[in-house]
């Protein structure tokens, strides 16, 4: 029986050194991509099928899960999507035709199966809303596995099986795969791209990057780099490149200036006015805060915790092991080509003033790989030191155990992780669920059902999730006057070529505009959270005697809450050492008062 298994692994191993061949020049083929040997070789591996189930389990419970981290995402894609399902949302100045800056092609993407999920679930907003969060899980999944594929054949089976490890416990990827962002729709396109250009379909990546770039987010072009590098310096298809570059700006350009045309009444190339702001306007991102790089450092650590830092330094150190270590499966060109997306992303985003998670996103993947790179070499590194050469038994048989104890370290972190964004920033979401319930309660909605309820925020206006909260077409949120200074979103015009109208009152200057406050007298309702630093602008409003508290959920104080054990739970410790304030929602003790008021405006 042993002299049978060790005939089997020669021949795997044969196998994949005939298929390696290929990969000494270049990507590895589309000839052998469906090589079944890939995923029976040792180690065993995880067939595409199978990892496709697990990360989509994963997926799924991020949709249900994760918070609304961004109010990026909220009032840039949930309220235009909104608007255009149900004809109200709120407008940024994003998306005044005076400036233009984001395409409404990527919204209808979402739109389309957003009305057909209404279709089925009726009038239930907030079923849409976490539908839509669902299939956006899905669409991660899918690319995961592609990606997950393509490193399996390009670096061997333990790399794939070690990516998949990473992806499927990362908090980071927890965090982004199911967020209604361009980037988070750019880290899709860029698995898709590398997925596919591992296994030779360079057509597939080359219009993968394409879509990303135009569709979703034009600086993750950036990410295409490596791929036109190779096929017009290496491979010098110089015919096949820009066919597929026509085709895809043919695909993708067309129907998206079209859509935007329609959108905006005039001629638009959203990508292109995206490029122009924020890097020859003159006043770009820079208005919206600035952080050192030290944010990047921390916020890295915080997804990927130990595996940010290997991956970070990936490529120096597999480049140093490369000189006594020959692996099979992968060549010096294939490591930097592979590799390079996540330098030259963070040559590009580490050096600029503003900063966000977001912007990550699309190398979360590369951070999954360059980490699973350097565990499979320090696994090859160990069993030569600790046992020698022996061809007749694979590396990982004696070095899996620091991999798994790795494994385990980093999936415990990353739940850590998980759970404490979920404890401490939650609320928001609670709340406004729970206007639904007050909704439909006569004991405490006892406004007529048609008229219109003012639900107010004050300094908690940018963890509004999205009116796909609000409990009916007649429910509209409104904003006080607090202590921030910039520029809010106002609603959409009605009619059908709101879209068209230049809104009043708008800026691409980052300056407050006052016509976007409410008198507090006109609130039926209103959400916010208890601070100890009250202002005139920001008191405690649920210790004032014109509100009464409907329901509260607990919030984390970051500021008085220790850095560490706010930052990753840990069971009996955290409880103790973070501090949680009241987010609120208030219904207003003057219904008298309010109603004649809204009387009087009908």
């Amino acid at each position: 029986m042993a002299n049978k298994r060790n005939v089997n692994q020669n021949n795997a191993r044969n196998t994949k050194k005939s298929n390696v061949v290929t990969s000494e020049r270049s990507v590895p083929s589309a000839a052998n991509h469906t090589d079944p040997s890939v995923f029976n070789n040792e180690p065993w591996t995880p067939s595409p099928g199978t990892a496709f189930k697990l990360l989509m389990s994963a997926r799924l419970c991020a949709a249900l899960w994760s918070v609304v981290s961004d109010c990026d995402e909220t009032y840039n894609y949930w309220e235009p999507a909104h608007f255009l399902n149900y004809g109200r949302g709120f407008q940024t100045w994003e998306y005044s035709p005076a400036y233009a800056i984001r395409s409404y092609a990527y919204i209808l993407l979402h739109v389309l199966p957003m009305k057909l999920c209404a279709a089925f679930l009726g009038d239930n907003t907030i079923l849409v809303f976490y539908m839509t969060r669902c299939m956006l899980g899905v669409c991660c999944a899918i690319s995961e596995m592609l990606f997950y594929r393509g490193v399996c054949k390009m670096f061997g089976p333990n790399v794939g099986r070690l990516t998949l490890i990473l992806l499927l416990f990362s908090a980071g990827m927890f965090a982004s795969a199911s967020a209604f962002l361009p980037s988070s729709f750019s880290m899709y396109l860029t698995m898709v791209a590398y997925g596919s250009w591992f296994v030779g379909d360079v057509h597939i990546s080359i219009m993968s990057i394409a879509a990303s770039a135009i569709i979703g987010w034009p600086f993750a072009g950036a990410l295409g780099i490596p791929i036109a590098f190779d096929a017009l310096i290496i491979h010098k298809r110089y015919v096949n490149f820009f066919k597929w570059c026509g085709i895809s700006l043919i695909v993708f350009m067309v129907p998206m200036v079209l859509i935007d045309m329609h959108f905006y009444g005039k001629l638009v190339i959203a990508p292109l006015n995206i490029v122009l702001y924020n890097v020859i306007s003159g006043h770009g991102p820079e208005l919206y805060g600035v952080e050192p790089l030290s944010y990047y450092i921390i916020n890295g650590f915080l997804n990927f915790n130990l595996a940010y830092f290997m991956a970070l330094g990936s490529l120096p150190f597999l480049l140093l092991t490369l000189w006594f270590l020959k692996p099979e499966s992968y060549s010096k060109q294939s490591l930097l080509l592979a590799l390079s997306p996540l330098y030259i992303w963070v040559l590009i985003f580490f050096t600029r003033p503003h900063k966000e998670e977001r912007f990550l996103f699309p190398i979360y993947p590369f951070i999954a790989m360059g980490s699973a790179l350097v565990l499979d070499t320090v696994q090859r590194l160990l069993d030569l030191l600790l046992h020698g050469v022996n061809r007749h038994i694979h590396y990982t048989d004696r070095t899996n155990w620091v991999t798994a104890g790795f494994s385990f370290l980093f999936a415990v972190l990353s739940f850590s992780r998980i759970v404490a964004v979920y404890q401490g920033y939650h609320a928001p979401l609670d709340i406004y669920v729970e206007l639904h319930r007050v909704a439909a309660d006569p004991k405490i909605h006892t406004l007529a059902p048609d008229k219109t309820v003012n639900v107010c925020v004050g300094k908690e206006w940018y963890r509004f999730p999205s009116s796909y909260f609000l409990p009916g077409p007649n429910w509209n949120l409104q904003f006080l006057q607090s202590e921030f200074k910039g520029l809010l979103p106002k609603p959409y015009e009605a009619g059908p070529d709101a879209t068209r109208v230049i809104p009043s009152d708008m800026n691409d200057v980052n300056r407050e505009e006052p016509s976007r406050y409410i008198d507090i007298s006109r609130c039926h309702y209103l959400i916010d959270r208890d601070t100890e630093d009250e202002t005139a602008l920001e008191p405690r409003y649920s210790t004032h005697k014109d509100w009464t508290v409907v329901k509260q959920a607990p919030f984390i104080d970051a500021s008085k809450s220790h850095r560490l054990f706010r930052a990753f739970y840990i069971p009996f410790l955290s409880s103790q050492h973070c501090h949680y304030t009241s987010y609120n929602l208030l219904k207003t003790t003057r219904s008298k008062k309010i109603s004649r008021q809204s009387r009087k405006s009908r």
